[in-house]
């Protein structure tokens, strides 16, 4: 593992050189665009509620009106930042190598949708996206409106959630993965693909513990494809690392895509 704090000529070299490049990012990029982490929205009027308590299918069977608000309010946080340099990083990089006939896949364990806010095509939603929505019974894809909170902590009440239109028997949901539900199949399965086809894998601010998401970087371990990690932090996965810039992303994507531009 080769730790740096900047883009050597030997990762230059490494990057200028792939033509398929498979990217997986997590909370950190998005944390750099003032997307709080998962942990950090439990605050205000949430404090009191763990993890378990807002997003799992029985939290919700519980008290929909409850967990439907808080991923309303969650979403309106999302709406409100913008793609930092990171993002856009990519973005650029995508387009360089499809234009020069190579490419470059992003699967995201976020659910916002900053990547595609950057001018990216994203690959696989891991983890669902929060501007999505689906019934509970029917499974019928859903387009809301904007939240439209403004100026508060949090809503100040709860509001319930939609019935479905189609089935007239079920709820609306945030098309989302929650604790104990599966990642969705056919996004986890091109994922795997584009890494095994990759000549390159970047892995930006991915703590590397959520499973099994975690364990996607490790494919490319069995061909020997490059890894390279972003990362302000040392992370599960730093020591399996070719290497790794102790950065953030914001500011080492924009240098590394320089250098082979």
């Amino acid at each position: 593992m080769k730790l740096l704090d900047h883009v050597d000529d030997e990762l230059a070299a490494l990057a200028r050189d792939a033509r398929h490049v498979a990217v997986l990012s997590g909370a950190g990029i998005s944390a750099e665009s003032g997307v709080p982490t998962f942990r950090e929205v439990q605050t205000g009027l949430w404090e009191q509620f763990s993890a378990e308590d807002l997003a799992t299918p029985d939290a919700f069977d519980d008290d929909p009106a409850l967990v439907w608000t808080w991923y309303r309010w969650r979403q309106s946080l999302v709406q409100a930042v913008e793609p930092n340099p990171g993002h856009l990083a990519l973005a650029r990089w995508q387009k360089q190598l499809t234009e020069t006939g190579g490419g470059l896949s992003i699967s995201t364990q976020n659910v916002d949708d900053l990547h595609e806010r950057a001018g990216a095509e994203v690959l696989a939603h891991l983890h669902g996206n929060i501007a999505a929505h689906r019934c509970t019974d029917c499974g019928a894809s859903v387009q809301l409106p904007a939240p439209g909170y403004d100026g508060f902590e949090a809503p100040p009440e709860a509001e319930g959630p939609p019935a479905c239109e189609r089935c007239a028997t079920g709820l609306i949901r945030p098309d989302i993965v929650w604790f104990g539900e599966a990642l969705p199949m056919d996004a986890f399965e091109a994922t795997m693909a584009a890494i095994r086809a990759a000549d390159l894998v970047v892995v930006v601010g991915t703590s590397g513990i959520v499973q099994p998401a975690a364990g996607l970087p490790l494919l490319a371990l069995e061909r020997g494809t490059p890894l390279v990690e972003v990362n302000p932090q040392e992370t599960e996965l730093s020591e399996t690392m070719d290497f790794v810039l102790r950065g953030p992303s914001g500011q080492m994507l924009p240098t590394l895509l320089e250098t082979i531009s």
